[in-house]
């Protein structure tokens, strides 16, 4: 059942309103929270101050799909926004559930950074340069499906953390390599710390990975304008198909889903062609389709190769995971 609107709406925004925004306590969401803060001061004059919210995501070191999966890092930042106790929160896009909040609207989805995922190693290797038995870690049912798809022999060890706990799995030997979002380690200015970065011909990222999503109260019109100043069209169109397509599915932001949109230019004008996969974590079985048409069109494109994928099977692979 969707939330009731949220009606004690706070007045409207004053000339020097400093603007509280919420955000997850981690490096990562910190640095990218400030830089969409920066934008905006940037955009509109406004001052924006952060506001650290801890998420049952980062308390917990169980694995994702055993503490709640979809959701575990977002919600108690939308329960501080509809409380009032911030004006606005900045999240990871693939981390936000697919189900609308009506009490919530997305105001902006500020442009994409890099999509892809990077493998940092031992000794600077690649995926396959990595020797048969290694272990590679990663807490993604979506990477483990994909990495083992390859069959390189690889065993995939289950870890979750920040980026400095991950990344010191490696350099302690514990596992020979980690998986990690390229974004995240370009925000942290890390991004030299990879030994590869994966190609999504191989390993299609997350839906919406790479993308931020900022969030206000519905029934906060002015802050939903203000905040639209951040929005970036084309990314927002490549992620509303890939979150069609994963709403389609009905699987979270835990399942073995890879998907990635990408806007170019055609003969008609521009094109969203958007691929995606669905595997087993074990690698097999494994369905990989594409669709593509007008930007226009994105969450429509979505569902169709959704449910093109469905009927391939794609229910029952997403339907065997916890």
């Amino acid at each position: 059942m969707t939330a009731p609107v949220t009606t004690n709406a706070p007045a409207p925004l004053g000339e020097g309103t400093v603007l509280r925004l919420g955000t997850r306590a981690s490096q990562l969401a910190r640095t990218q929270s400030g830089h969409v803060a920066a934008r905006l001061t940037e955009l509109t004059g406004r001052e924006v101050e952060l506001v650290t919210i801890s998420t049952l995501g980062d308390r917990s070191s169980l694995p994702l799909e055993t503490i709640g999966g979809t959701g575990v890092f977002v919600a108690a930042l939308r329960e501080a926004l509809v409380a009032d106790e911030v004006d606005l929160a900045v999240h990871s896009l693939k981390d936000l559930p697919t189900a609308p909040d009506e009490r919530l609207t997305v105001a902006a989805v500020p442009p994409r950074e890099d999509v892809r995922d990077a493998l940092v190693a031992r000794d600077g290797l690649t995926l396959g340069e990595l020797p048969t038995g290694s272990r590679v870690g990663t807490g993604s049912p979506r990477r483990a499906a994909q990495i083992n798809a390859l069959g390189l022999g690889i065993e995939i060890v289950p870890i979750r953390g920040n980026v400095d706990t991950r990344i010191g799995k490696v350099a302690s030997g514990e596992v020979d390599a980690v998986v990690l979002a390229r974004a995240g380690l370009l925000r942290l200015e890390r991004a030299d710390e990879a030994t590869e970065v994966l190609d999504p011909i191989q390993v299609l990222p997350a839906p919406g990975q790479g993308a931020l999503a900022v969030e206000c109260r519905s029934d906060r019109p002015d802050l939903v304008q203000l905040l639209a100043t951040l929005d970036d069209a084309d990314t927002r169109a490549a992620v509303t198909a890939e979150r069609s397509l994963l709403a389609t599915l009905e699987a979270g932001c835990t399942a073995p889903v890879g998907a990635l949109a990408d806007i170019a230019e055609g003969d008609d004008g521009d094109e969203l062609w958007l691929r995606a996969v669905v595997a087993d974590p074990s690698g097999s079985p494994s369905i990989r389709l594409s669709a593509s048409g007008s930007p226009a069109d994105a969450a429509a494109i979505g569902e169709r190769l959704a449910t093109e994928m469905l009927a391939e099977g794609a229910d029952q692979i997403v339907a065997s995971e916890p």
